[in-house]
């Protein structure tokens, strides 16, 4: 699986996780975007453990990854992979740099670049308007299936972006109906290809240090510099 893959999905897949609530009784299914709307406006930081599945259509490769997030606004991610190998993906407010030290190799992209999608902007810096931006569904054919594979402690919706972009064509979201809590969101890209993200262990409005948002290569570190493009 291509790094570029990669890095643009992981990236991508944090559109949608900063969702939360601590609503007293069960969210009706046709409510939710609007508590998801509510939440985005007021949220400010959030850490979180995942466990992530990248699938490739072309190849049938899935990759497993966990490791833990930290979101800052505003468009400031931490994103941490302990595992199968070290990789640790910093967006800032200028830059965004993947580095992997097992290859002692650090990529540097221009935040814009890198997220060169006027959706993914507005969502990571919490303008973005579910109802404004997508077609959002209770039910669709084959539901049950997404339904059966996440458990049916979830109320699922698809998303439908009304601007389709060949980062994301399609998402889905598992929202707990008792708390609003966001646990699972999947992403599939215009070839297919599928980036399935699982939270854990949440916590919000935690104090996260600006410091957290910034990386400077280790001595010895190979650059890449790709603030120009791709």
């Amino acid at each position: 699986m291509s790094r570029m893959f990669v890095v643009v999905f992981a990236t991508a897949s944090l559109l949608l996780l900063p969702v939360f609530a601590q609503a007293a009784e069960s969210i009706p299914a046709q409510d939710l975007p609007d508590l998801i709307q509510k939440r985005y406006e007021t949220m400010k930081t959030f850490q979180a453990t995942f466990s992530q599945e990248l699938t490739n259509v072309a190849s049938g490769e899935v990759e497993k990854r966990e490791g833990k997030i930290w979101f800052r606004q505003p468009s400031q991610v931490r994103w941490e992979t302990s595992a199968p190998e070290k990789e640790l993906l910093v967006v800032g407010p200028e830059f965004a740099w993947d580095y992997i030290p097992d290859e002692e190799l650090a990529i540097k992209y221009g935040v814009r670049t890198l997220l060169d999608s006027k959706t993914i902007l507005r969502f990571l810096s919490g303008q973005a308007n579910i109802k404004e931006d997508f077609v959002v569904k209770t039910d669709w054919p084959n539901a049950d299936e997404v339904r059966s594979k996440w458990g049916k402690d979830l109320t699922v919706l698809q998303l439908l972006p009304k601007e389709a972009e060949p980062g994301m064509v399609l998402a889905f979201i598992g929202v707990e109906p008792d708390t609003g809590l966001l646990k699972q969101v999947m992403i599939v890209d215009f070839y297919g290809n599928g980036n399935e993200v699982k939270l854990d262990n949440l916590e919000i409005d935690v104090d996260l240090a600006p410091e957290m948002f910034t990386f400077t290569p280790p001595q010895g570190t190979q650059v890449e510099d790709n603030t120009q493009g791709f």
